[in-house]
């Protein structure tokens, strides 16, 4: 869950923290231009031309307009975290596991469970795209591993959520698509921000962070700031 609303500039120097240690490329992760649901594990780069075309052609299609007020917005709108009940026939959804286990499930590598559940993990090795590292996490540990909204939810609020139904809300707050486990205080960084204020400190993943934003964006039909458009597309060539 997002840890406040700091909107600090972009860097590529921020050192990630906690239990984290240098990694290779996590040969499980999905490119997103190949994982347009969500269900896939991961968050590849995108590096080769054709892709990176492909990726500015869907980045293009995303609508933008001024971020609106923050007037009303509270967590609690977008539903408890981590329901499993949201309506809209997201995936994972109504499978008995919270959202915040499933997507430790998606993403993790030796994954274990609590004894008699093949639902509540307990420790896993997560190879983080948001610093490249990878974090060995245990359940007594929670927040070193934080569930990153890639489209965060107040600005969600603010680029049009505040006038949905509350089963819309829902949809967007525990859908896969939008859903990454990732480094905790990197995530507590982000906050709020959109990417013309925040991208992942590691640079490999940045198109494809950005191509994962237009994805939520298109699918839930929330623009993007005119800025943040721009820097998604420069992201990947454009």
């Amino acid at each position: 869950m997002l840890t406040g609303c700091k909107t600090g500039g972009i860097s590529s120097d921020d050192a990630p923290s906690g239990s984290a240690v240098p990694t290779a490329d996590n040969a499980r992760a999905v490119n997103p231009l190949d994982n347009p649901d969500g269900t896939k594990s991961g968050l590849a780069g995108i590096t080769s031309p054709a892709d990176k075309a492909k990726a500015r052609t869907l980045i293009e299609k995303v609508s933008t307009k001024g971020r609106g007020p923050k007037t009303g917005y509270e967590r609690e709108k977008f539903g408890y975290a981590w329901m499993d009940s949201a309506p809209g026939g997201i995936p994972f959804a109504h499978n008995g596991c919270d959202s915040r286990n499933d997507l430790l499930k998606r993403d993790g590598e030796n994954v274990r469970f609590r004894a008699g559940s093949d639902c509540v993990v307990t420790s896993m090795t997560l190879h983080d795209p948001y610093t490249g590292k990878t974090i060995q996490w245990t359940k007594p540990r929670a927040t070193t591993v934080q569930i990153d909204h890639v489209m965060p939810l107040s600005y969600d609020w603010q680029m049009g959520a505040s006038h949905w139904t509350k089963g819309e809300r829902e949809d967007i707050a525990n859908d896969p698509l939008n859903l990454i486990p990732v480094d905790g205080p990197t995530n507590g960084a982000k906050g709020d921000s959109g990417p013309a204020t925040w991208l992942p400190p590691n640079k490999s993943i940045r198109c494809s962070y950005s191509v994962r934003f237009a994805q939520v964006s298109l699918k839930y039909k929330l623009p993007v700031t005119a800025a943040d458009k721009q820097m998604m597309l420069k992201q990947c060539g454009g």
